[in-house]
This record gives structure tokens, sequence and C-alpha cells, in this order.
């Protein structure tokens, strides 16, 4: 088929051509006199993008998966209690893997479609006078349903129930895209991804961690050896990593970084619910809802709710086999029931208007009720009237 495929997933997402060339380097050695004038700055800079000065970076060649275990592993002992709001796919898997690893999970249900219940968190964690609960584990977007949950108003429960636990923060799919500040809502420990809002590759899992945190690791006795953040701070004050860096994510991490930084993070906030927004109102005109109850939409992806008598999963394999046109499946409990369109990253208008094109093409080739050019024009309008 002639031209590219066009990318609206919510990760991994389109990469930058810059960021492609300056991928495109030869192999160098990483322990070489001249590394940490490489790495150093990426571990500075990342700081920035997290939004803290008293937090410290890390960069480990793995996934945001391998990220929820870092922060599991390096600060918590065998046993020990979290608690975890279950809202969507992601923060089910989280779920999932503390308990594998030997956590006591306490586990709240809530309907997919909204976000943590900031009320019952704070009444949980009032009831816990003997504070058992060792870390209240955030999803901040929730990737599978659309949905981002408000992390400040987290703290606020912590600090209102006068409770020690720490705060981990999934931010794969919000941090270098969606609002975050690390310092300002006193989050412990934030773990992201390379293949999201930093437009690289999979491959990199960022994380950052506050000095409590920190602290924590002197005292946990899980079992770790690859994933140990005491390994990486008595190599990263040098300028090293205590085993093979994945190069080419460092070379494009830098030009990443340029590029988040020149255009600013307030702006890459707004950018985002900008083209969120507008995707919004192409839902609307289409006469669909989103799967994210009211207030709790997502300025990265939106999760599509189709008719009862529509299959979602039809729409997604039309777009792609005919138009070239990637889209997001339904997960878990919501396979079938939605598509999910990607608004993060390297996006503008222009880009945003194509995935609305094709996604009405596939929608009235599946049989969808919807007038032709409906969502487009909405989208054109909203983005035409809010351009700087």
């Amino acid at each position: 088929m002639a031209g590219r495929n066009h990318l609206y997933i919510p990760g991994p997402t389109n990469v930058p051509h810059e960021v492609l060339s300056a991928m495109h380097a030869p192999m160098e050695d990483h322990r070489s006199p001249k590394f940490p004038a490489i790495f150093k700055p990426l571990l500075e800079d990342m700081k920035k993008v997290f939004r803290t000065e008293k937090g410290q970076c890390f960069i480990f060649p793995a996934t945001g998966t391998a990220g929820w275990e870092i922060a599991l592993t390096n600060t918590l002992n065998p046993g020990d209690k979290v608690i975890i709001y279950r809202f969507g796919q992601f923060s089910h898997l989280w779920a999932e893997m503390a308990k594998r690893l030997g956590f006591d999970v306490e586990i709240h249900q809530e309907t997919w479609g909204k976000g943590i219940p900031l009320d019952k968190l704070e009444a949980r964690l009032k009831e816990d006078k003997n504070h058992e609960i060792k870390a209240v584990l955030a999803t901040h977007n929730e990737t599978a349903t659309g949905v981002t949950s408000d992390i400040a108003g987290v703290r606020k429960a912590l600090d209102a129930a006068g409770h020690p636990a720490l705060l981990f923060v999934d931010g794969v799919s919000s941090i270098a895209s969606l609002d975050f500040r690390m310092d300002e809502w006193g989050v412990d420990g934030a773990i992201s991804g390379s293949q999201k809002g930093f437009m690289l590759p999979a491959g990199g899992a960022f994380l950052c961690f506050s000095q409590k945190a920190l602290k924590a690791t002197e005292t946990s006795q899980y079992p770790r050896c690859f994933l140990d953040l005491r390994d990486q701070m008595n190599q990263n004050k040098d300028g090293y990593t205590p085993y093979t860096p994945a190069l080419p994510i460092l070379y494009g991490l830098r030009k990443a970084l340029d590029l988040l930084l020149e255009e600013g993070m307030d702006n890459v906030y707004a950018r985002h619910h900008r083209l969120a927004e507008g995707t919004r109102r192409a839902i609307a005109a289409w006469g669909m809802k989103l799967c994210a109850h009211p207030g709790f939409e997502s300025n990265t992806v939106s999760a599509v709710v189709v008719p009862e008598d529509k299959d979602a999963r039809e729409v997604i394999s039309t777009a792609f086999n005919k138009y070239n046109l990637s889209l997001g499946a339904g997960l878990s409990e919501l396979s079938g029931k939605v598509f999910r369109i990607g608004h993060v990253g390297d996006m503008n208008d222009v880009s945003m208007l194509g995935a609305f094109a094709g996604v009405e093409m596939a929608m009235l080739d599946c049989g969808f009720d919807i007038k032709p050019g409906s969502g487009v024009a909405a989208a054109v309008e909203y983005y035409r009237s809010t351009e700087k």
C-alpha cells in the first residue's frame, strides 16, 4: 500500500524525524571518559520534565512495566501492604504484579471509566490507624479507558489522613504530555516509559524518586539485581551505568528532551489538551460517547464506545487493512466495545484531522449511522477557533 502507516494508538507513538536521525549513530564505548558528558545532562534535564528539583531520575534499558517493579521492590519489604484502585487494564496489571511479587495488595474495584475516588481513598487512609499501608499505587492516566486521575488530589488525601505511605504514580502515558508536578504533588516514585510522551521507541524505563523513597531503599530487604536502584546510584553519580545502556535510546532522548524543553512543558500540556478537545468534539459530532466519565477525560487517549450492535474490532480491522490507519483496541473487558484514538506525542491539528477522516471512513464501511465529514468538520471549527 502506498504511503506510510498512520499511527494513532496511545503508544508506541510517532517518533519525530529529528529523534530518529539522532538515534542513527555509530555505537561507542559506554565506559569511555566522555560518556558522562552525554549521560549526566540527560538525568538532569529529565528532572525538568518530571518537574522536580528534589528528586533523582533514573534510566533503565527496560519498559514502564519494569518501572512498576523497580518502585515496589526497591522501597518495600515482602508482605508489605499496598493499596490500589482498579479501573482499567493497566491498574489491573500493576495490582497483579504486586500480588505476584508477594505484597499484600488491597484492591478496590471502581467503574471502568472513572478514576481514583479521592473521598474513598481519604476515608480508607484515615481508617488505617496503625499505618499498615506502606504505599499508594496511583495510575495517573489509565490508557485502556482514556481516564486521568487527580494525583494532586491523592496527595491531599494522604495529607488529610496524616498518612506516611509512599505515593507511587504510573505516569507511563502521562509524563511528558499531561500536567505532572512531582515536587508540588509530593510524589515519591514516578514511572514513565520512552514510547509515549517522550516520542521514542520502546525500550527505556524513565523514573524519578523522592528523597523519602531513596531513603527507603536502605531498609528494603526485597531481593533484586538488575532492577536495583542502589547499583544505579553508585554508578550514576560518576556519569555511568551499572550495565550496558541502550545507547540509541539515550541519543534519541537527548533530542526528545531538547524538543520538549524548547516547546516548554506548559505548552506541551496545552497542546495535548487542545488536540484531545478536538478529538472529543469529533466523537460528539458522530453521536458517540467516551468510555471516560465526565471529569476524567484523558488528554492523551480517547476510548470511543461503539453502539451495542457494533463491534469495535471491525472498525479497527477495517481502518488498518483498508486505510493503513492504526487505532488502539479495547482491552480485557472492553474488547469489542471501544476503539481508542491516541493523541499523544508528535501530533498537531492536521495529524488529528487525518485520524478523524480515516475513522469516519472505517465506521461508514462498517455500517455506522454517522454523517460523512461530521467529526472532521467539528474538529476543524474547534482547531481554527483556538489556534494561537
